[in-house]
């Protein structure tokens, strides 16, 4: 990371384990998670959409959450941190646009300025959500260095964080970054896990055999799995972007398909030429298409207790419509990665228990945003579908 910023790094993980041991702030981060997010959020079984599959699949319903997404969780955690320690303006980055429209909506809520940086090849793709965050009083800028996507949003808010570090709080949004943002974005998505576990004990009296997330940065796979992570009989998947498909450079599967490197002050898995030199990243999903991943994912791959897969955009905008026909639930398509992923597995893991696994499905968003992304992809504009 940049020197400037390392006794800014430094003052924010000092501030973050003091907010964690203080039963003020944490009773403030659960109210607004109840009483403003709209947790918890539903455990929905999904029948149609599990028929001839020999499992039983449920969705964690995280794209019922206030501003449709995952995101708020940590959103509101971060800004109600950033309050606490005098900083009166949010940074962000965004590529999806979802973790955007958090910030800009957390900023609105405790009076803060916000800024969204986000790549302008996403603005083009993601334009609901550059008006979603508009409208709710952020500045969204448009980034349009190197592949103009999430990596060089981020580059873009930590420049802008060297230079306004005294006022001004950088919410990341994933679960990357130099410490403490991987570990504070893990605790503050905890809560997908914790409500998950408690549901998966009430309705069904047993702990899912299988839980499955996409993973681009890692935030929302990383908040479901940490609360399971010693429980062996619970098998824990990770969906990477595999765009274009097997043998092509076209993706965004850094722990599949990358080597050990640093990105952002993060020595982890990325994508990088021979030189070490970052490589662009694809994928359909604005939200998965960047080129490094959370290093506790990285770690969890080297001891074996995550695995970690590819879904091709292919598969992804397969799942995508399957979902929405068979369920009536339109996922965005970073969550479609996680459906098309499961999909594939439950075969598997029936005949390995020798019995109908219990599967959930973090669905870490809706997809509202995606609609002309579909459209495109399935030939629908001008048609009734």
């Amino acid at each position: 990371m940049p020197e400037a910023l390392m006794a800014t790094l430094t003052e924010l993980t000092r501030a973050y384990h003091a907010a964690r041991m203080d039963p003020g702030f944490l009773a403030d981060f659960a109210r607004l998670l109840t009483g403003y997010a709209g947790r918890p959020s539903l455990l929905t079984e999904a029948t149609r959409l599990a028929a001839g599959t020999r499992a039983r699949i449920l969705l964690k319903r995280e794209d019922l959450n206030h501003t449709g997404s995952h995101k708020i969780n940590n959103v509101l955690g971060q800004a109600l941190l950033a309050r606490s320690t005098g900083k009166s303006r949010l940074i962000a980055e965004t590529g999806a646009g979802q973790h955007g429209v958090a910030t800009a909506t957390a900023a609105a809520l405790l009076g803060l300025e916000c800024v969204v940086y986000m790549g302008a090849e996403d603005t083009r793709r993601q334009a609901l959500n550059v008006a979603r965050m508009a409208v709710l009083g952020a500045t969204v800028v448009p980034v349009n260095t190197g592949s103009r996507t999430l990596k060089d949003a981020i580059n873009e808010a930590l420049r802008d964080w060297v230079t306004n570090a005294g006022t001004t709080h950088y919410l990341l949004g994933t679960a990357a970054g130099a410490h403490p943002f991987p570990a504070m974005v893990r605790d503050f998505h905890r809560v997908i896990g914790v409500e998950t576990r408690r549901q998966m004990r009430l309705a069904y009296g047993a702990l899912p055999d299988a839980i499955v997330a996409c993973v681009g940065g890692g935030s929302n796979a990383i908040g479901a799995f940490h609360p399971f992570l010693q429980d062996e009989s619970v098998r824990l998947y990770g969906m990477e972007a595999g765009g274009a498909g097997d043998g092509s450079l076209r993706h965004a599967a850094s722990i599949t398909g990358g080597s050990v490197g640093v990105l952002h002050g993060a020595r982890t898995y990325l994508l990088q030429d021979e030189f070490g030199q970052t490589r662009e990243s694809h994928s359909i999903s604005a939200g998965l298409d960047y080129p490094g991943v959370g290093p506790e994912h990285a770690m969890l791959h080297d001891q074996g207790r995550v695995h970690y897969e590819r879904v091709t955009d292919d598969e992804a905008m397969a799942a995508f419509r399957l979902l929405s026909r068979t369920e009536g639930i339109i996922p965005a398509i970073e969550s479609a990665h996680a459906v098309a992923g499961a999909l594939r597995l439950t075969p598997r893991l029936a005949a390995e228990l020798g019995r109908e696994p219990l599967v959930v499905i973090c669905l870490s968003g809706r997809g509202d945003k995606d609609m002309g992304t579909a459209a495109a992809y399935f030939g629908l504009q001008g048609s009734d579908g």
